[in-house]
């Protein structure tokens, strides 16, 4: 019995300095200069200039609910998962009221939840371009998914308070974008 215990013993050293003299071998040096490029698989690229379409509903209690649809044009800059940007936006409603143009300017700071989704806050002014010329602070935030290499999808939630009257109204927003 004790033969067999020798032979695993032997056996096992014999392993062990195989193995060891396999790991010394797995060193190289590099010769030559070529260079391979490895394509790298990254996210959506945020920064740049894009412009879009959108449906909006606004209500109040002045004016009640009032839909339209709207243009917005912005620039973006992304900072590793952080994006900073500024939008201008023009729309049209109409309700029971009134029609109206409204335009809007607003920053967004957010942070990209994964590389084609991103969670935003967004604040700014707001003006009506008929009617009364009301003047609104505007702040909320919302979602932006990016759907391909060029367009994203986006859902934008804004309460704006009357700078002149005290009045609020809630803005809600669903748009398409194409970055440049």
């Amino acid at each position: 019995m004790l033969v067999p215990l020798r032979l695993v013993f032997a056996g096992t050293l014999l392993a062990a300095m195989v193995g060891a003299a396999t790991a010394s071998d797995l060193i190289t040096v590099p010769v030559g200069s070529s260079e391979v490029a490895v394509p790298v698989a990254t996210g959506f690229d945020w920064s740049g200039f894009y412009a879009g379409v959108y449906g909006v509903v606004q209500s109040s209690p002045v004016r009640g609910t009032e839909v339209g649809g709207g243009i917005a044009a912005g620039v973006n800059a992304q900072f590793d998962f952080f994006l900073i940007g500024g939008e201008v936006a023009l729309h049209g409603l109409t309700g029971d009221t009134i029609d109206t143009a409204y335009g809007q300017v607003t920053g967004r700071g957010g942070v990209l939840v994964t590389d084609d989704l991103l969670a935003y806050a967004s604040a700014g002014y707001g003006m009506e371009l008929s009617g009364t010329g009301e003047r609104d602070f505007l702040a909320g935030g919302g979602l932006e998914y990016a759907v391909t290499d060029d367009i994203s999808l986006n859902a934008e939630y804004l309460r704006g308070f009357d700078l002149e009257g005290g009045n609020a109204k809630d803005q809600f927003s669903l748009g398409a974008r194409f970055h440049f």
